[in-house]
């Protein structure tokens, strides 16, 4: 059973069909470039179901991070560990009108709190685009650093930098 998570303004809880009209908005805008889109409109579906296999397979996973107060989904946060990762990564995208308020950074404080606590990890990283500013200012904001390594997912892709989490001290 995937478990919710609880913010002061998020809930997070499994993605799920209810979600997929907000996956393919953001599948469909230049929004989702640094997380392999934009993309037709049949990938948001194939999105919600990787991510609920993912946590049948590896035990985490991503959540739907929605507003508490609107119910409005604000985008998808969590771990993800595909083959061939070097760890297990916090990730996160967020949806059109939820940039800037400060939902990425909240999301990821919980889901790093749940690696630690509930998972017994002791790192993560963040892969992000060299160009991708906004999520370089979050993983900041988390206490991550760039370890000034690159990753590439597909020998033929875009390399991205190792942003690490270190959940062994105090969280920010």
């Amino acid at each position: 059973m995937i478990p919710s998570l609880t913010t002061d303004r998020l809930h997070l809880v499994p993605p799920s069909l209810a979600h997929l009209p907000a996956e393919r908005a953001f599948f469909a805008s230049e929004r989702s470039s640094f997380v392999g889109g934009p993309a037709p409109r049949h990938k948001a579906w194939r999105v919600i179901a990787l991510h609920l296999g993912h946590w049948q397979i590896l035990g985490f996973g991503m959540w739907a991070a929605i507003e508490r107060d609107t119910g409005t989904p604000v985008g998808l946060v969590g771990l993800w560990g595909p083959e061939p990762w070097p760890m297990p990564e916090l990730a996160y995208h967020l949806y059109e009108g939820a940039e800037g308020c400060g939902y990425a950074t909240e999301a990821g404080r919980a889901v790093l709190n749940f690696a630690r606590d509930r998972l017994g990890m002791t790192e993560l990283a963040s892969m992000i685009d060299p160009a991708n500013a906004a999520s370089q200012s979050v993983a900041r904001r988390l206490g991550a650093q760039n370890t000034g390594t690159e990753f590439r997912a597909d020998p033929e892709g875009k390399p991205v930098e190792i942003w690490r989490h270190d959940l062994t001290g105090e969280r920010p």
